[in-house]
């Protein structure tokens, strides 16, 4: 009866099926390592959002790679701003989804080498090549404390270095492109500014990280699993009720042909026939 399995549909099913599983068990891996991910980070976060601010040069130098270990480290940096070689980073979003600029401005630390700051998001202007009305940076010796921050680069962000933008625009915030367009020495990453809050609230400093939120790639993990399960449990449905009506339509048949067969009769004596 289940010689129906070796029929070129239910190969095909079969095959399908055996594709199916060890995909969706993948699949729900992928979305646990990512769970995991999430969860490591948001521990990383709320660890270096906590801990003392340290001297920016004690953690970062010029060329160097911020690891991820340090992301989002306090620190700390004192220095004077440089408006004059100030710039704005296009296409960024406010706490409330407004589309405008972050302002990057150097500040120029004892020693003579720069760090840069990200002092927030101000709107962007209503002429898209036009510089935005960007509240000036305070004047004289200060210290800024902030976030550190890796270097952005279009593989880790997804955004498109473009060329031609008009002068002091940006799309990337990179302290390797600043240093070549400074002509001056950049310590590697920049800082998120947190503090001190800007006069007016303008601009608008950026919001701390998400690290509470692990998002649904557990549950998304769980789902695939529970599909690669229902998938040899759907087959063997399909296979007994193939079997049933295979069974159904094969009795039907002998009982059809049961019924057409006419009954033998008893043979009859020629008339006129004699005892």
């Amino acid at each position: 009866m289940y010689r129906f399995l070796l029929s070129r549909q239910w190969v095909i099913l079969t095959l399908v099926a055996l594709v199916l599983i060890p995909v969706m068990i993948e699949l729900g891996f992928w979305q646990f390592h990512r769970h995991e991910h999430r969860v490591a980070q948001n521990a990383l976060i709320a660890d270096n959002l906590v801990a003392k601010p340290v001297p920016v040069e004690s953690v970062t130098s010029p060329g160097h790679t911020v690891p991820r270990a340090d992301y989002w480290r306090r620190v700390s940096a004192t220095g004077t701003f440089d408006p004059a070689r100030e710039v704005v980073v296009r296409r960024r979003t406010s706490a409330d989804d407004q589309v405008g600029v972050h302002v990057l401005t150097p500040l120029v630390l004892k020693d003579g080498r720069v760090v840069m700051v990200n002092r927030g998001w101000v709107p962007a202007a209503a002429d898209q090549r036009s510089y935005p009305d960007v509240p000036p940076a305070p004047k004289g010796e200060i210290t800024v404390t902030g976030r550190l921050m890796a270097d952005e680069t279009t593989g880790a962000s997804g955004i498109k270095d473009l060329k031609g933008l008009p002068d002091r625009q940006v799309m990337l915030i990179n302290s390797a492109q600043q240093a070549a367009l400074q002509g001056r020495t950049v310590l590697g990453g920049y800082i998120e500014q947190t503090a001190p809050v800007p006069a007016g609230d303008s601009p608008e400093l950026i919001e701390e990280p998400d690290h509470e939120s692990i998002g649904p790639h557990m549950a998304y993990a769980i789902q695939w699993w529970l599909f690669a399960g229902g998938v040899p449990v759907g087959w063997f449905i399909l296979v007994r009720r193939e079997k049933r009506d295979r069974a159904a339509a094969a009795a039907a048949a002998e009982t059809e042909a049961a019924e057409g067969t006419p009954e033998p009769t008893e043979p009859t004596e020629p008339a006129g026939a004699t005892a």
